[in-house]
């Protein structure tokens, strides 16, 4: 169900949205209104829009789609991480590496575990930079790198932690 929203926005039914998407606060390391605001702002509703169905202010809204976006990104680093933990292959990648020397130092690793990875080394190289982001510039390894492949055959690229 629809409703319009300020300057005749249509405003999706947030509870129609989290329902089909099999929202469970229980299980969630979001809050009902992170979901919320983060279900809406997907399909596109302004935040001040938002922020006049919920009864709040922009702010507010604009505070807690932060708050939802950086737990979302906490989870995935706490997949990764796991995922790195498991897998049966781990390749370090010093900072200041050649990022085509990266292929050959998996594949090494793969072999002696008996691993098949699932990238020929154009598409690995790039796995890895897109992954890494700004830790790779060009050939460039700028920052410390961790390299998993998991027993299919997946790659999985994490970036060294920052110190705090």
């Amino acid at each position: 169900m629809s409703d319009v929203g300020r300057d005749d926005e249509t405003v999706p039914d947030a509870d129609d949205l989290l329902d089909e998407a099999g929202f469970d606060p229980e299980r969630s390391v979001l809050t009902r209104r992170q979901a919320e605001v983060l279900a809406l702002r997907e399909r596109g509703v302004r935040q001040a829009t938002i922020a006049d169905r919920l009864g709040t202010s922009r702010a507010n809204v604009s505070s807690i789609e932060s708050s939802a976006r950086d737990n979302v990104e906490k989870a995935r680093e706490t997949v990764a991480f796991v995922g790195a933990l498991t897998a049966p292959v781990r390749v370090e990648i010093p900072a200041g590496s050649d990022l085509y020397d990266v292929p050959t130092q998996v594949y090494d690793a793969c072999d002696d575990v008996g691993v098949k990875v699932s990238h020929a080394a154009p598409d690995l190289m790039k796995v890895v930079s897109d992954a890494a982001g700004d830790a790779v510039a060009g050939r460039e390894v700028r920052e410390r790198l961790f390299v998993g492949v998991t027993n299919d055959g997946q790659v999985r690229v994490r970036r060294q932690a920052n110190d705090r």
